[in-house]
């Protein structure tokens, strides 16, 4: 089946190589607006280094018209307003989207547009420094991504690569996988990763389609205070609207599966942009299908849904409608022939069957005064996960583990934005009802409940900001508070969370930043929900877990397009959950496939997490883009001796990171990313508790940092080629990961001592299994548009 794939693509690539297919031009279209969305009427927008553009008509939209298929910088100015670049925008002759621009006041009132890229990369005042953005185009061309969103954001600056390289895992400067939180359109998401690790947030396959997406902000420290639970990272995905003028869409067929995505408009008048648009997508996994054919025991199948239909009800009022969801399963199956890997991979893969569905309705109200705007989202979300492990998974007899759980929120978010003059107050509250139950058989630690429990979460907001002496200084104020019905105890005062930032131009192209602030993050209902034997909610009396953060940094600009920053930090935890079974902390936890916080726990742990990073970022110029850095941390946390620190499984000492691409003559491009993470401490594996308990492995958490992973260091390459035809738009893309053929470090693994046919030799006993070393992995996709 993936031979004969391969074969079409070629075929398709060849085919499409004929003088019988010539490039057509097509039209660049959009809006300009102010920060409250009001339409600037007169914005020029033009397309750097040539002499087309066009100006914004009374509803302040814009269309540049036959603009050849190609890369461009896209630029808008208005007179009084900083003058806003959109770089590496694709214009295809087919699905080209609507580029739209959102420009800020400028300090002083010009006599006269001056078109200037000053300070183009740029951050919000509230966060002016620990943020990365990227666009859509960004995305779509990283290497050895497969178009995956949250493996993109892996090697912004700061993130650590999953142990093993192959999860989505955000693992952000030594902090754990499940302190980063998750928001589409304002609207959180719990659960973005296909197989996702209940308690946690990780797993080997994202679900937010590229497709869908404007940018997306990553941001490690200075976390805006409408966000609650960051302890580490907030990623925010902003999807853009439907066409409003016709009908079109895509299908990519990758090297693990296919999507299609549609959108158009909705009751559309003739010759009128509809004010109803739709954006559709469901995508197929064949991994299922790959891995049969090859010979491996897993099966992961997966189906993933997303939409987002967008109203205008007139010019101050616009609701918004947004769905993600999947359907996961995730079993075993015996290979043809023996082979010790696989038969330890049979042995010990969990079955996973995993359902999951977010959506919500947003009305957004921009003030007929002008002065504002606000925001209201009403949102459901659920997880349905069983987790199981067999003793013989083959016959899939004999639980050893089973983990029947739902989780289910139901969330109401409001928030508004006021401008006085020179001052900017944003501010808001959030309610929130939580629904938890579990049926738990856990054989190996002699535990099983039945729990259920229900509660509110409840909070509130607030942010000034300003900006001083002619633009040179920002400073931003803010606070939130959160408590819920559950736990024992916290109040709205024991959860006050204030920070402060800052951000001031001491010389021409020169920033210096800086942001101090405390975070709050409630428990997972893993932990808050676990009962003992004799029924009893014995973690109802756990802590909020804390972490401060001090940050400072400087930033320079070398051009409009290319700025490298320095920053120092500082992260202190405190209220950590400490495992009662292991004497660990679960910052130790939550990067495998496990349900994490399924167990007594005592919020009595201390961490930190400390370190410097640089960072070069070079937007799209002479066909040249890219982002380079490097960070030197610890990460170090206690377990119930709160003065004994151990570093972390995710102590790596060393990251560096580098993703970049040139753009050649005739759309050809050439993408690499290359990273790198020190020697990482694992906690080995307890022999003769595993022996007794087989398949189930269990780790000695009294020995970490006694021993070290291999340094990981992967280099992935990716070659796209596009065309423009009258109907259709070809990207057709080659991809090797692991070009330099590294093997990727992973802990010893273990399996029953087995002879050649695959029989237990007796009395059992325990051997290490090989494995296969690095492997060279190429793949071939194809994206059309139409």
């Amino acid at each position: 089946m993936v031979r004969g794939i391969n074969v079409l693509l070629v075929g398709i690539v060849l085919f499409m190589g004929s003088p019988v297919f010539s490039q057509v031009n097509t039209s660049v279209f959009g809006t300009v607006t102010d920060e409250l969305g009001e339409p600037l009427i007169g914005a020029s927008v033009f397309l750097e280094g040539t002499q087309m553009g066009a100006q914004t008509d009374f509803d302040g939209k814009y269309e540049i018209s036959e603009v050849p298929p190609g890369s461009y910088n896209l630029i808008a100015s208005y007179l009084g307003f900083k003058t806003q670049t959109k770089y590496n925008i694709i214009v295809r002759s087919k699905g080209t989207p609507a580029y739209n621009f959102e420009l800020e006041t400028a300090s002083e009132q010009l006599e006269e547009v001056v078109v200037s890229n000053e300070n183009t990369i740029s951050r919000p005042r509230e966060t002016p420094l620990s943020t990365q953005t990227l666009s859509a185009v960004e995305i779509a061309t990283y290497p050895g991504s497969n178009n995956d969103v949250v493996q993109v954001a892996q090697t912004l600056p700061g993130v650590s690569p999953s142990i093993g390289g192959f999860r989505n895992d955000l693992i952000i400067r030594g902090g754990a996988p499940n302190e980063t939180v998750y928001y589409l359109d304002g609207m959180e998401i719990p659960n973005i990763n296909h197989f996702s690790t209940q308690g946690s947030a990780g797993g080997p396959v994202g679900m937010i389609n590229v497709s869908f997406i404007e940018n997306v902000t990553l941001s490690t420290s200075a976390f805006n205070s409408r966000y609650d639970n960051p302890l580490s990272g907030v990623l925010q995905f902003e999807q853009r609207k439907g066409n409003s003028r016709k009908f079109a869409g895509n299908f990519r067929v990758s090297a693990s599966e296919a999507a299609l995505t549609l959108e158009g408009p909705l009751f559309k008048k003739e010759g009128e942009e509809s004010k109803t648009t739709f954006l559709a997508s469901v995508r197929r996994s064949y991994l299922q299908f790959l891995f049969q054919a090859i010979g491996l025991p897993f099966r992961p199948d997966y189906w993933d849904y997303q939409f987002k239909i967008n109203h205008e009800l007139d010019a101050y009022n616009t609701i918004s409608l947004t769905g993600l969801g999947s359907i996961d399963d995730f079993s075993v199956n015996a290979p043809e022939e023996f082979d010790p890997e696989q038969q330890a991979q049979l042995d010990q893969a969990p079955f996973i069957q995993q359902r999951t569905n977010a959506i919500g309705v947003s009305w957004r109200n921009r003030f007929k005064n002008g002065k504002g705007y606000m925001l209201t989202t009403l949102s459901n979300n659920f997880l349905v996960n069983e987790f199981t492990r067999y003793q013989d998974p083959e016959t899939e007899t004999g639980v050893l583990f089973n983990n029947d759980a739902t989780e289910a929120e139901t969330k109401l978010r409001y928030e508004f934005t006021r401008f006085f003059g020179d001052w900017k107050l944003s501010s808001g509250a959030n309610v929130q009802y939580s629904d938890y139950s579990n049926v738990t058989v856990d054989r190996v630690n002699q535990a099983q409940f039945d729990t259920e429990i229900d509660f509110v979460k409840y909070g509130l907001f607030a942010n000034l900001t300003r900006s001083f002496i002619n633009d040179k200084l920002d400073l931003s104020f803010g606070f939130r508070m959160d408590d819920d019905t559950f736990t024992q105890n916290e109040s709205l005062l024991s959860t006050f969370s204030p920070r402060i930032s800052a951000s001031y131009e001491f010389a021409p192209e020169w920033n210096l930043n800086a942001s101090v602030g405390r975070y709050f993050k409630i428990p997972p209902y893993t932990i808050l929900g676990f009962r003992n034997n004799q029924d009893e909610l014995i973690n109802q009396n756990v802590d909020y877990t804390r972490s401060d953060h001090v940050v400072l940094g400087v930033q320079h600009y070398f051009s409009p397009s290319s700025s490298i920053s320095l920053e120092g930090f500082y992260k202190r935890y405190s209220d950590y959950p400490v495992s009662v079974r292991d004497s660990v902390s679960l910052a130790n936890k939550g990067g495998g496939f496990e349900v994490l916080g399924s167990e007594p726990i005592e919020t009595v742990g201390k961490g930190r997490s400390y370190g410097a990073e640089l960072s070069f970022q070079q937007k799209l110029t002479n066909n040249f883009y890219g982002i380079l850095s490097y960070t030197w941390f610890y990460s170090e946390f206690t377990g119930f001796d709160s003065k004994q620190y151990l570093p972390s499984v995710w102590d790596s000492r060393h990251l560096l990171s580098f993703v970049g691409g040139y753009k050649f003559g005739r759309n050809w491009e050439f993408s690499a990313r290359y990273r790198f993470a020190g020697r990482t401490p694992f906690v080995p594996t307890d022999l003769d508790a595993t022996l007794e308990n087989y398949p189930e492995i269990v780790l000695d958490y009294s020995r970490l940092g006694e021993e070290k992973l291999d340094i990981f260091s992967q280099l992935d390459i990716r070659l796209d080629k596009k065309w423009n035809l009258r109907n259709f738009a070809f990207d057709v893309f080659i991809e090797i990961q692991n070009v330099l053929a590294q093997d990727i470090p992973s802990p010893p693994e273990y399996g029953l001592n087995r002879d050649p046919s695959g029989m237990i030799i007796e009395p059992q006993s325990l051997v290490e299994i090989q494995n296969g070393g690095g492997q060279l992995i190429p793949s071939l996709g194809i994206v059309i548009d139409f």
